[in-house]
């Protein structure tokens, strides 16, 4: 089995509460607790020659300013240096931080957030899928009005549900 690999050669569940801990630098305390010393560790990171040119690279290729505050985090997290309570509020703080970079480097139409994800974005993408695969077999024309107007009302009867949704009367 030299191409292939091994499927049992995997860890045993709960194999990881068994380890010694310390073995990872997010188990220790953070080295910034403070969210101003945090973002002034970032602010001057980032403003390094080598992370400054990756940056705006990255920001004239169409990389979303929130994919690169997350990916800075995240890798300061698993770094130890904020715990993610911090790296939740430092997260406003990074993604003015680098959209002042790409507009300082007057980047043309900057992209700031990733594409929608919410679950109308899933519903609405599956109808067309429905109805792009309904539509394409030899269906009357009847059939296939009737189809689209049972997913619009398919659609339209989604309510949002949960705990933080707002109520309505």
């Amino acid at each position: 089995m030299s191409a292939l690999e091994n499927i049992f050669d995997a860890p045993i569940p709960g194999q990881s509460l068994t380890d010694t801990p310390g073995n990872y630098p997010w188990e220790h305390p953070p080295q910034f607790a403070e969210v101003d010393k945090a973002a002034e560790y970032i602010w001057d990171r980032l403003h390094t020659e080598e992370v400054l040119d990756q940056i705006i690279t990255l920001l004239r290729n169409n990389i979303p300013v929130e994919a690169l505050a997350r990916m800075i985090l995240f890798g300061g997290f698993s770094e130890g240096k904020w715990t993610p309570d911090v790296a939740i509020l430092l997260s406003e703080i990074v993604l003015k931080q680098i959209m002042a970079i790409g507009v300082k480097a007057e980047i043309p139409k900057m992209k700031i957030f990733l594409k929608d994800q919410s679950n109308n974005n899933f519903h609405k993408e599956f109808a067309k899928f429905k109805i792009q695969n309904k539509t394409t077999s030899s269906v009357g024309q009847e059939k296939k009005e009737k189809f689209l107007e049972e997913i619009k009302n398919e659609l339209e009867s989604k309510k949002p549900s949960g705990i933080m949704t707002k109520e309505t009367e």
